[in-house]
């Protein structure tokens, strides 16, 4: 029974373990865990750094999500444009496989941003809210947008709720 004293000595010795940060309910809080083991940990400067990342991934998303340069178009430039001929074979395929790069990669970074909400840090979640907001924002919302002159009027056709 000598060898069972032993034993006790080293089971208490492997049962210290490093502290984790595990939450299955939202929290708030610097002490977390975000996308990578021991990441940001305790640390007030990486779990900012953290946020900042969470912020770019999800502004990044609404960017690639909205972005036209992935548009089959007619001419040299890019975006939707109504064409007198089709374009080739092989400009339909190479803007294929583009259109297809940038579905993976938005489709990445998606997950990416799913998992670091799994973290369940209420900081977290306001910051990915605000940051596909302020993409909607830039990206998609009229704010930014080139205001489109109404087509000319035909003069034979009375305006719409005019007077004569």
């Amino acid at each position: 029974m000598e060898g069972m004293g032993n034993m006790s000595n080293t089971s208490t010795t492997m049962t210290t373990h490093k502290k984790r940060y595990l939450h299955m309910t939202f929290f708030w809080g610097k002490d977390s865990e975000i996308l990578f083991t021991g990441w940001p940990a305790t640390r007030t400067g990486m779990y900012v750094l953290a946020l900042l990342f969470c912020f770019s991934l999800a502004l990044l998303i609404e960017w690639t999500s909205h972005c036209k340069h992935f548009k089959l178009s007619c001419g040299g430039g890019t975006g939707r444009v109504s064409c007198s001929s089709p374009p080739s074979r092989g400009k339909r395929v190479t803007v294929g496989l583009v259109q297809v790069v940038a579905y993976g990669l938005r489709v990445g970074l998606a997950y990416l941003v799913m998992l670091a909400l799994m973290s369940f840090n209420g900081g977290v979640l306001l910051v990915i809210v605000a940051a596909h907001a302020v993409g909607y924002f830039l990206f998609a919302s009229r704010a930014f947008k080139a205001a489109t002159a109404p087509p000319p009027a035909d003069p034979g056709k009375a305006a719409p709720y005019s007077d004569a």
